[in-house]
């Protein structure tokens, strides 16, 4: 068994204060293997912010493996908000993938922070609309990024690591209006594998190779669990979702232990 703890949309600003708040995520090393952080660490994208990130999870006795959100690219210094994130220790995923050994097994994490793009059905995901095309342009091109680094891993233990959803099924809770900007399925449908494959291999198959756990936040008013349209076990950490400082799930049945 591994332990996973997983939180998104810290929205850490320069006036945190890393001290008290290092406590609680000190504590992820005593229950968890690794600690995924999914999204909108900052609230501005700001260096200030990020150099208060690094206080918080730097040093930490456990590796922390991070995908960056929207909030994190406001100020245009996302570069070097991932150089200072790595300077303190942490792995920033960006279609790219890491192995973390534990005690349990070897886990592979692939990360990309995704995009809007909206799901099938959505009645504000018009295929003429130009925004939408857009949308889908750049969740195509991310949820490929995905797909390669799953499929790089040569793991048994697989996870799914994104800011925006790869299933509505978690932003029950959030207006409709706004799935288009909270999430897309290729996401999901490059965690499952090629549509095509998927149908035949089953839930969580990506080239052949199973994805136990999908982790994503960006949903505040979302709900926790849900699956991809293949089956595969997706969990929203965003913070307010979860209400704790991190969720901790055992793998590879996925029940929250913490």
């Amino acid at each position: 068994m591994v332990r996973v703890a997983a939180v998104g949309d810290l929205h850490v600003t320069a006036k945190a204060p890393p001290a008290r708040l290092r406590s609680f995520y000190q504590r992820a090393a005593q229950v968890a293997d690794v600690l995924l952080l999914a999204g909108d660490l900052t609230d501005d994208g700001r260096t200030e912010s990020a150099a208060t990130l690094c206080a918080l999870f730097g040093g930490l006795d456990l590796p922390v493996v991070v995908v960056l959100g929207n909030h994190d690219h406001d100020h245009g210094e996302e570069a070097v908000l991932a150089e200072m994130l790595t300077g303190a220790g942490l792995t920033v995923l960006d279609g790219t993938s890491t192995v973390v050994d534990t005690a349990g097994g070897k886990i592979g994490i692939a990360g990309v922070k995704g995009t809007g793009g909206g799901f099938a059905g959505d009645p504000d995901a018009e295929p003429g609309d130009t925004e939408t095309r857009a949308f889908s342009q750049r969740a195509a091109t991310s949820a490929r990024q995905l797909r390669d680094a799953l499929e790089r891993l040569d793991v048994d233990l697989r996870v799914a690591l994104t800011h925006f959803a790869p299933t509505p099924e978690t932003l029950r809770g959030e207006p409709q209006e706004l799935y288009p900007f909270l999430g897309n399925d290729l996401l999901g449908a490059a965690i499952d594998g090629e549509p095509a494959a998927a149908s035949a291999a089953g839930p969580g198959d990506a080239g052949g190779r199973p994805v136990a756990l999908a982790v994503h936040g960006h949903a505040h008013y979302g709900i926790e669990v849900g699956r991809t349209a293949a089956g595969t076990a997706v969990r929203n950490v965003a913070l307010p979702v979860i209400r704790a400082p991190f969720a901790v799930y055992r793998l590879p049945d996925v029940v929250r232990v913490g």
